[in-house]
């Protein structure tokens, strides 16, 4: 081999090297600088919204690793013990209620979409259908239980105390005509007390898990001005970790925008 050939080999492999480390510097993440995130999270809508973003996250060097939770107070208490870095099934009154009442200090990182609540029967189609004393069943915790009075208020089914703002209960009622049972009853337990009562009201990532429309099978049903935003959440010393600010980035994209009005077609609304 003669000097000119052996330069020449020298520049083709350096060539090659800084070739082969470009290629490495751009696309998909590798193997090492993967993070994998912890979620917990409910199946609908949440988990099929971080399902279909799961790839380009991936892309961006967060791995989900989802866990479907069955208990929404045991969720934030293993968020809180760092079982798992986020959650994603709540609206902030929930969250803020769980904190309040169970000394944990989780925080909102994005709001993501809104569920209008709905009321649902498999006995009637109006609730103006409702006999008198017919029991209605309503989330048993005291966020979704307000809430849904809040709905029955304000279609004129009940009449709240005027001079109340938020945090209804059973005695805050004022106007009772066809006194009406509330029946409180776990959420995630709804769907399936409709065979025991006259109607429920539903949070919509229950009702769509039921096989409901809420558009078109509510008897009544939120508009999309409710403040129950649904919130990704974490604790105070990861929530600007880069690993969740992707995940952010991610969920509040035009793909999850486009995504959400698709599939659920404003049973769904975007809250960004």
């Amino acid at each position: 081999m003669n000097k000119k050939q052996s330069v020449f080999q020298v520049v083709t492999i350096a060539l090659l090297g800084v070739l082969l480390l470009s290629a490495c510097g751009t696309g998909a993440a590798s193997k090492d600088d993967i993070t994998t995130l912890k979620v917990s999270t409910v199946s609908v809508p949440h988990a099929e919204i971080l399902e279909e973003i799961a790839s380009d996250l991936e892309q961006d060097g967060v791995k989900l690793d989802l866990s479907i939770l069955s208990d929404g107070i045991q969720a934030n208490q293993q968020t809180a013990d760092e079982q798992f870095d986020v959650n994603f099934f709540q609206h902030t009154p929930y969250l803020e209620q769980v904190n309040e009442d169970s000394g944990l200090d989780l925080v909102e990182v994005a709001g993501v979409h809104i569920e209008p609540f709905g009321v649902y029967s498999q006995s009637i189609e109006n609730l103006d259908e409702l006999a008198n004393k017919a029991k209605i069943a309503l989330p048993k915790d005291p966020v979704n239980f307000s809430r849904a009075l809040e709905l029955f208020d304000a279609n004129e089914i009940v009449e709240l105390e005027a001079d109340v703002a938020g945090d209804y209960t059973l005695q805050h009622i004022a106007k009772n005509d066809k006194e009406i049972e509330f029946v409180p009853v776990d959420s995630e337990l709804l769907v399936h007390a409709l065979d025991d009562v006259d109607a429920a009201a539903i949070n919509t990532n229950y009702a769509l898990e039921g096989d409901f429309n809420p558009l078109e099978d509510a008897l009544i049903i939120e508009g999309n001005e409710s403040p129950y935003v649904n919130i990704l959440v974490a604790r105070p010393d990861n929530k600007e970790d880069e690993a969740v600010q992707t995940l952010v980035k991610h969920l509040q994209s035009d793909k999850v925008k486009q995504f959400i009005e698709a599939e659920y077609k404003g049973a769904v609304v975007p809250a960004f």
